[in-house]
Formats: C-alpha cells, structure tokens, sequence
C-alpha cells in the first residue's frame, strides 16, 4: 500500500537539475523501462510542453546572466575610483543588465 502511494505521488522521472535548471522533459510523463526512467511522448501537443520547458530553462539562465553583469557592473563601479569615464560606463553596464531582465521576463 505505501509502494503504492510512493509511486502514484512521485515524479515519473525523479532525479537531480543541473544549477535548478529543469530537464526539457519536465512536463511530460515518464514511463520507466528495464530500470531507466524515460520521457514519453503522446501526441503532437507534447511539443508544447517541451517548449514550456525550454522557455523555464531560458528565463532561468537570462536571471543568472543578469546577475553576473551587474555584479560585474558593481565591482567595475567600485574600481573606477570616481573617473566619470569608467563610472558612466559601469552604471550603463548596471542599467543594461536590468533591462535586459526586463526584456526577458
């Protein structure tokens, strides 16, 4: 009765992300065969889900890009030692970042 449980309430694929990103099969259902868990694919409309996937796993790497260039921005503005050139350039590198975010959500 638990077994049954387990397996009607767990993930068709269980398994680790690589930095929280998704599989591109996250959406789809898992069948497993011979001990390995695999992606099954229904009908055309499954094509949807997978890019339901893609766009989670986009999102998710333009927010870690984001970050990285504005921390970026951050430490070039601190560096810059009040010279209007390099201060201009790292605010302008901060703001980028940001609408770039922006863009993408």
């Amino acid at each position: 009765m638990i077994t049954q449980l387990i397996t009607q309430f767990a993930a068709p694929c269980p398994g680790g992300s690589f930095l929280g990103f998704p599989h591109w099969y996250k959406y789809l259902d898992g069948k497993v065969v011979n001990g390995l868990c695999g992606p099954q694919l229904h009908g055309l409309n499954d094509v949807w889900l997978i890019v339901a996937a893609i766009i989670e796993i986009m999102l998710k790497l333009s927010a870690i890009v984001a970050v990285g260039f504005v921390i970026y921005g951050g430490i070039s503005y601190i560096v810059s030692q009040g010279e209007s050139e390099k201060t201009a350039r790292a605010r302008g590198t901060i703001v980028n970042a940001l609408l770039g975010l922006a863009i993408a959500i």
